[in-house]
């Protein structure tokens, strides 16, 4: 009795009225009325609540917010456009950033949603090594060999931005091809002795050995099983392509034997890398045809061989059509697979899989294929990538689940409509039918659209040691 009287006075900063809230953890599949208060989930109740603003929810799905593990878009453009996605926390973990600190203080009181990152292998090599570029290496930083004095400052460098609350080691091997084993070895070392997780894009993709995508897993599996460091291979759809059933029962096969390994992918049968990266090497001299499978993200062009080695030579990002909606659907529809976007707009341009990995997800695989539950797509939305996170950084015990005491993120979407809307042509243009968006109690998005002037949101990160 004094619970029910408890409820139907108390007053809420905030009230989600009358959704169907599903929160995959408890497995919570009800209408309920979830009262926030001060940033937090105060009350879930069956009744209706009190508060100051009310969220009328009714007909909509109540999920708690998403968390991308792998948005390379850091920016207030790209936090608009993945809240209106329902992202409540993107997380910069594949590249990650050279210096912990004042990245972390470049978005403190300025973010529209949560916001983290890991300390960066790729950047920080690229420093030991002299490299130009600013993002990924285009010169000795990807290429070149490190001595052992420079793999000592390597992993000073990591060590040093896990101390200062890294969310763990970002790896980008294919990027770095003149890392020695034994130097990727060095730095699982530190994430191990951190506890921290390697966030790793493998070395290489294809079906033949030496360089296979086999291959490539099995090297950062054996990093992770020599080292005991906690490993996420990232985007395994791009990374297997038509190895994607092999590599799904190697991760499955890792796990049972009890490594701490996990994966993601996203919903688009296409990827976007710098053409001038390493990732590009294999390009030189493929068959004209090739050229055909990548777009140049300027201008929407298909290249030739020549306009390829023109672009290489100015620099850029371009889109590379290697996979197939099969492989996609299995990646996307495999119980092992968190979803993280891999995505990042500059000025408009980029890839669709920024503004529309969480409602193609929803609306595609959900709704018109049915290869996915609702519970199930929001457990790899949300769930997965909290769980990931919460041994090194356990703020996120509160984070991807909807229950009493957990950060109030949650994402408010109509299933009849959700839908991506963004295409390799428009890839700017939102995801529709996210209703509401709340960031630690705050809306962000509100009917749809992004509510100006807000930002609510905060670190997210390991604690600084």
């Amino acid at each position: 009795m004094l619970l029910a009287l408890t409820l139907l006075f108390a007053q809420y900063d905030v009230v989600v009225a009358g959704g169907r809230v599903i929160d995959p953890e408890s497995r919570l599949d009800a209408v309920r009325w979830i009262g926030i208060r001060g940033g937090k989930v105060a009350a879930i109740s069956p009744t209706a609540l009190r508060g100051t603003t009310v969220l009328d929810a009714s007909g909509l799905v109540v999920a708690p917010g998403f968390i991308d593990l792998h948005a390379h878009g850091q920016t207030d453009e790209n936090y608009r456009i993945f809240a209106q996605d329902g992202v409540t926390t993107a997380l910069e973990m594949e590249v990650g950033t050279v210096d912990v600190p004042v990245w972390y203080r470049e978005r403190n009181g300025k973010a529209l949603i949560n916001y983290g990152a890991t300390i960066s292998h790729v950047q920080s090599r690229m420093r030991v090594l002299g490299d130009p570029s600013e993002f990924l290496p285009s010169g000795e930083g990807g290429r070149g060999v490190a001595t052992p004095a420079q793999i000592a400052e390597i992993a000073a460098r990591v060590r040093a931005g896990l101390r200062a609350g890294a969310l763990g080691v970002g790896f980008g091997l294919q990027y770095t091809p003149g890392a020695s084993k034994w130097e990727v070895l060095e730095m699982f070392r530190e994430a191990a002795a951190a506890g921290a997780p390697a966030f790793v894009h493998t070395r290489s993709w294809g079906t033949g050995d030496p360089g296979s995508s086999v291959e490539s897993f099995m090297e950062v599996i054996s990093a992770a099983a020599i080292t005991g460091a906690p490993l996420h291979i990232v985007h395994l759809n791009s990374m297997s392509l038509s190895s994607t059933p092999q590599t799904l029962q190697i991760v499955g096969e890792a796990r049972r034997r009890g490594l701490d390994v996990t994966t993601e992918a996203y919903p688009y049968s296409a990827g976007m890398t710098a053409i001038e990266s390493a990732l590009f090497d294999r390009f030189e001299n493929v068959p004209d045809s090739m050229y055909q499978k990548v777009m140049w993200v300027t201008t929407g062009e298909r290249m030739t061989r020549e306009s390829f080695r023109k672009f290489r030579a100015q620099g850029g990002m371009a889109i590379i059509f290697l996979n197939t909606p099969e492989m996609e659907a299995m990646a996307i529809t495999s119980p092992l697979t968190a979803i993280a976007s891999d995505g990042g707009l500059t000025d408009g341009k980029g890839h669709p899989r920024t503004s529309g990995t969480s409602a193609r997800v929803l609306g595609h695989y959900v709704r018109e294929t049915k290869a996915l539950t609702l519970t199930e797509a929001i457990r790899k939305l949300a769930l997965m990538p909290a769980q990931r996170l919460e041994k090194v950084a356990p703020m996120f015990r509160n984070k991807g689940r909807i229950k009493v005491g957990a950060d109030a993120d949650l994402a408010v979407f109509d299933p009849n409509t959700v839908i991506d809307k963004s295409t390799y042509q428009a890839p700017a243009t939102p995801a529709i039918g996210f209703r509401f968006v709340l960031v630690n109690g705050v809306p962000v998005v509100r009917d749809g659209a992004i509510v100006s002037g807000v930002f609510p949101g905060q670190a997210a990160r390991a604690p600084i040691r």
